[in-house]
């Protein structure tokens, strides 16, 4: 082993000692330490900046008589600084974690500080204090010698209090699409974390003004099109889509820049997301197909939904599924007394109430597990908390299933309803919202059809104890408002389609099409909730409402778009087979039915069809006809 070796060897391990000796100090010094370190660092820093003011107004040459002075000064001036600094919370805090919110509250109590000394000074005519220029001096080089230790300190954690990147590891040159705040937040995550093995080197953005500027060092060279003229220039090794908050559209227009350009690419969290508070800018994930079928953000009158829940007891019906979970989700944002998650599958049970748990809503949430077909349940829970409002979204919603099942549809989607919304009217539940489906629009399927026979029921119940025939409930509660929101199929949802197509390509194919020309409607799960919450609060009972869900979507382009998401060619890497479409499906999905007029409401994204209702002792009659039929339901055919 060579000299050099031995002393290349030597600093490494010198380096490695300091630099466990520093995260060591950092981490285990305790609270009680720390606050003495700080007055001390202080102490310093302001003595030094005072010292400094002297001497920059005698020009370096301080009499006798004013130096004394100056430590006079120093006695009774730097105590009360420090004074000021601990009550403006700038001692307890750590040292090395300095923002602009910091500097604020440094300058706040630095500048409160000098005028004490002005203070001193008027009432004394300077007899114990130092000249106005030394107190103007003093207060600006206190405030820049204070700052620059915090920076200092705080650059220091930033570069040798982090992991060390290993030297075998490969750092990734990665491309930021977006200079705005989500860019720049990405870019500033990982320059300052440098062991995470990505480092920026270039923005790309679609605003003329930021382009040849610079953002954190970096240059912003263009839009993302200039990819297509040179995609080697910057040498990356993928690109980072940062406009969380970008139309859909576009994300679908810069995503085919890359594909063509052959590059890699990823993205940030959705802009839900970031608000939540519980993921960061700098948790970089693959592109989704909810990306590139997302709308723009639906906005909610809160106010009017926060009437409707908060302080209340809320049942949610089916709270472990993907639209029921969602729903407990944003319910417990608005404060509800009580929070009831009816759910009879303890797997999808669990899973929620522990996150609502986690997110803090521990107070307010009980897990029932409860089957609405147990009659006897149902009305025990009832009576025990006094539901004020009901979101039933407890239902069999697989289409091809549920044809080989009918009985299970009917019995679950219709009669279960059925029951629940009586129980809710003989215990003056103030709204009863039904969660439906745009199948039940001229039914084709069992699905749809038990669905729409659920609808049937909840509007001629409403109809029976409106004003003019039955202004109470048989309790004696007020009538109860019942409603009714259909939406297409949601993202994500365990029923959808994505997930299927997932693990086909995953499989190697192929990914099956029932039909070139199928369309269906898509939504975000947040947005369908959020607007089925927005539906509750303006329904005054007896209505349909039915969601805006945009414009259809190609199913092959849906699979099309998964296999390209995924690096793959279509019909070259992954086949796709159409299959022909399976019972009870339709080509299109229709957006309403022959017998109902459409209404607009106060929102823009919330339609409401009105259909005059059948007698309730009609509907009655039909399910009790069908509650004797269903144990005749042949068994599926073996295939």
């Amino acid at each position: 082993m060579g000299m050099n070796d031995i002393g290349n060897q030597y600093w490494q391990g010198l380096g490695e000692r300091i630099y466990r000796f520093c995260k060591h100090v950092a981490s285990d010094l305790a609270p009680t330490c720390r606050i003495p370190v700080v007055l001390v660092v202080y102490t310093l820093g302001l003595t030094g900046s005072l010292w400094l003011a002297y001497q920059l107004r005698f020009d370096f040459a301080v009499p006798l008589q004013d130096h004394h002075e100056m430590l006079r000064t120093l006695l009774w001036s730097i105590p009360t600084k420090l004074a000021l600094l601990l009550m403006i919370g700038q001692v307890e805090g750590l040292l090395s974690y300095f923002s602009i919110p910091d500097l604020r509250r440094l300058t706040l109590a630095l500048v409160l500080g000098s005028l004490v000394l002005a203070l001193v000074w008027a009432a004394t005519q300077g007899s114990f204090a130092p000249p106005r220029s030394v107190i103007i001096c003093d207060c600006l080089l206190s405030i820049l010698i204070l700052g620059a230790i915090r920076v200092f300190l705080r650059r220091a954690r930033e570069v040798y209090l982090h992991t060390p990147q290993p030297r075998d590891a490969r750092i990734s040159r990665i491309g930021i699409m977006g200079a705005g705040d989500a860019g720049a937040a990405l870019a500033r995550d990982l320059l300052l974390k440098q062991h995470g093995g990505l480092r920026p080197i270039v923005f790309f953005d679609d605003d003329e003004k930021k382009w040849n500027r610079r953002l954190h060092d970096l240059p912003v060279v263009g839009p993302p099109e200039i990819m297509l003229d040179n995609p080697r220039k910057w040498n990356l090794d993928k690109i980072v889509i940062a406009i969380p908050s970008a139309p859909a559209r576009r994300v679908r227009e810069i995503v085919a820049i890359f594909q063509k350009a052959g590059i890699k690419f990823e993205t940030v969290p959705s802009m839900e997301q970031l608000a939540s508070g519980y993921v960061k800018v700098s948790q970089i994930r693959p592109v989704e197909i909810e990306d590139l079928l997302g709308r723009e953000p639906v906005q909610l009158e809160t106010e009017n939904i926060r009437r409707v829940l908060e302080g209340k007891t809320i049942m949610v019906t089916g709270a472990g599924g993907s639209i029921g979970s969602e729903l407990c989700r944003q319910i417990a944002s608005y404060n509800p007394r009580t929070l009831l998650l009816v759910e009879r599958s303890e797997v999808q049970l669990f899973p929620i109430e522990q996150q609502l748990i986690r997110l803090g809503y521990s107070g307010m949430v009980v897990a029932l597990i409860a089957d609405i077909l147990d009659s006897d349940r149902m009305q025990t829970i009832f009576e025990q908390y006094q539901p004020q409002a009901v979101f039933h979204a407890a239902a069999h919603k697989h289409v091809p299933m549920m044809e080989a099942h009918p009985c299970e549809a009917i019995r679950n989607n219709s009669l279960g309803t059925a029951g629940l919304a009586s129980w809710a009217l003989d215990f003056g539940v103030e709204r009863f919202v039904m969660i439906s489906t745009d199948k039940a629009i001229n039914p084709t399927s069992v699905m749809g059809a038990s669905k729409r026979l659920a609808e049937i029921f909840v509007q001629s119940l409403w109809a029976s104890q409106s004003g003019k025939v039955k202004p109470l409930g048989q309790n004696g509660a007020p009538q109860t408002k019942f409603m009714a929101v259909r939406f297409g199929n949601v993202l994500g949802s365990s029923g959808s389609v994505i997930p299927t197509f997932k693990e086909q390509i995953a499989a190697g194919g192929p990914v099956t099409v029932t039909n070139p020309e199928v369309t269906r409607y898509f939504m975000t799960i947040p947005e369908a909730v959020g607007l089925v919450l927005q539906s509750a609060a303006q329904g005054n009972g007896g209505e349909i409402f039915v969601l805006d869900m945009g414009k259809p979507v190609r199913i092959v382009n849906l699979a099309r778009q998964l296999i390209e998401l995924s690096g793959l060619v279509p019909g070259e890497d992954i086949d796709i087979k159409f299959i022909g479409l399976r019972p009870g499906e339709k080509l299109f999905e229709e957006l309403s039915h022959r017998s109902e007029n459409l209404m607009p409401t106060n929102h823009p994204k919330i339609l409401r069809f009105l259909s005059r209702p059948v007698p309730l002792k009609v509907v009655q009659e039909h399910l009790t006809k069908l509650s004797h039929q269903l144990h005749i339901s042949a068994a599926p055919e073996l295939k």
